[in-house]
């Protein structure tokens, strides 16, 4: 499948796309991605065995879901989100990209991410979702308070897209859930040392994980809805 049928700039200018600029720079668009690519994205989304998220190899993934990562990667479509977000040539910095099929419970914490990143991308793949808002992300107004929505809450579900710019004040977030929720991020990085800093600690992670899973489950698993984490360099 052609990419620019997968994802497609254009799309992101739709009525129902909310753009805001306080508290912070953030887009959410929804319908991003074409009906008849779904088998295909979920057929070739990597099969993880271990919960969080893994930096991209295209070894783990079919060409369906390798495709899309290409689009979202482009210089051109960083530029479009960009303009959003007002963020000028987004596509100059470099991307670190990574995948998500599942979670456990103390995932979803609240925080701005690292000050490494410029921004960051998130495009939802799950065909369905549970009627609950565990799970589901929220833009938030304070680090302390989950309830407290910037936006209406997104649910992960196909096609949905949300970019935001980070700043000391990016508060988002999700209720603790536990299960399948697959998701691609992109995130444009101030260098290439911090994207192979980041790479790096991603697969020591994975490989952690592998290993330990059962630990990493248990680990937060009890943790407060309105549980945050400051920013860090991770």
């Amino acid at each position: 499948m052609n990419a620019t049928v997968l994802l497609d700039p254009i799309r992101l200018d739709r009525p129902d796309t909310d753009v805001r600029q306080q508290p912070f720079p953030f887009m959410i668009a929804h319908g991003q991605l074409p009906d008849e690519a779904r088998s295909g994205l979920e057929r070739d989304f990597p099969k993880y065995t271990s919960a969080g998220f893994f930096p991209y190899d295209p070894v783990d993934c079919g060409p369906t879901v390798n495709t899309l990562v290409a689009q979202m990667t482009t210089p051109a479509f960083a530029s479009a989100i960009g303009r959003y977000l007002g963020i000028d040539n987004l596509g100059q910095y470099p991307t670190l990209v990574t995948l998500c099929r599942a979670l456990n419970k103390r995932h979803g914490t609240i925080h701005t991410d690292s000050r490494s990143k410029v921004a960051t991308a998130l495009l939802y793949l799950n065909t369905q979702w549970p009627d609950t808002s565990d799970g589901c992300l929220r833009f938030l107004n304070k680090i302390d308070n989950i309830d407290d929505l910037a936006a209406p809450e997104l649910k992960p579900l196909y096609g949905e897209f949300a970019v935001f710019k980070r700043c000391e004040n990016s508060f988002h977030g999700h209720l603790p859930y536990e299960g399948e929720r697959r998701v691609i991020q992109v995130a444009w990085l101030t260098s290439e040392e911090e994207k192979l800093r980041k790479t790096k600690r991603g697969k020591f992670s994975r490989a952690f994980k592998k290993l330990f899973g059962a630990i990493d489950r248990k680990v937060g698993a009890g943790r407060d809805r309105n549980a945050s984490h400051k920013t860090r360099d991770d």
